[in-house]
């Protein structure tokens, strides 16, 4: 079972997710997305919530509501941290926790601590725990199938953009060979290699002269 929350409305339309439980908290570390970010209560036992970013976001630009409707939320559903002032809440991208075999169900490392964030709670904020329980949806999905359909598009995705990259590159060839061929052109219509109507008429010789001997 995955409990599905809606931040705050002024932050924009972004999803806060957790696990019920370990088990299902290592299927959530197992089948993440790129764009998710991980909370949890620093030191202690708590939920495992995410928050999935949009196209384009990254841990940085995470707004500090949405921040506050994460850790409220990772805070409450630790026992101990729940009973705690001034808990420090640790974030950071999916793709950095790292998962060793000999490691607990629902326990996760990291494969780079530089790229953990840590923020500090000071108290229980009810008023942005009711709010967002009233927002509560409960689903059992299938976050393998959710994730293999997420890579499939990010793949095609990639393949969309190499294919308009070659297309930009050819024409960039052919505006650069039109160029060539347009400088070269009028290297040939310098004036020192022409002749012109008063050149032809010094020389004693009708325009249709000069035709003749052309042809």
């Amino acid at each position: 079972m995955v409990f599905y929350y809606k931040a705050r409305p002024d932050a924009g339309d972004y999803t806060i997710y957790m696990g019920a439980d370990k088990n299902e908290n290592e299927e959530l570390i197992k089948y993440g997305l790129p764009e998710d970010i991980w909370f949890h209560v620093d030191k202690v036992s708590s939920a495992h919530v995410y928050l999935r970013l949009k196209k384009g976001d990254s841990i940085d630009t995470i707004s500090e509501g949405l921040l506050e409707d994460c850790a409220q939320l990772v805070k409450a559903h630790s026992i101990q941290g729940n009973k705690m002032n001034n808990v420090e809440v640790v974030y950071t991208s999916w793709s950095n926790l790292k998962k060793a075999p000999s490691m607990d169900v629902g326990q996760v490392g990291f494969h780079n601590p530089r790229l953990v964030h840590i923020l500090t709670v000071e108290k229980r904020v009810n008023e942005i725990l009711n709010r967002l329980q009233k927002t509560r949806v409960e689903r059992r999905p299938d976050l393998k199938a959710e994730k293999d359909a997420s890579n499939a598009a990010e793949k095609a995705e990639k393949k969309m953009q190499l294919k308009d990259k070659k297309r930009r590159e050819e024409i960039e060839r052919l505006v650069k060979e039109r160029q060539a061929e347009i400088r070269s052109y009028k290297g040939l219509m310098v004036a020192e290699k022409m002749t012109s109507n008063r050149q032809i008429a010094s020389a004693g010789k009708s325009m249709q002269e000069v035709e003749d001997d052309f042809v």
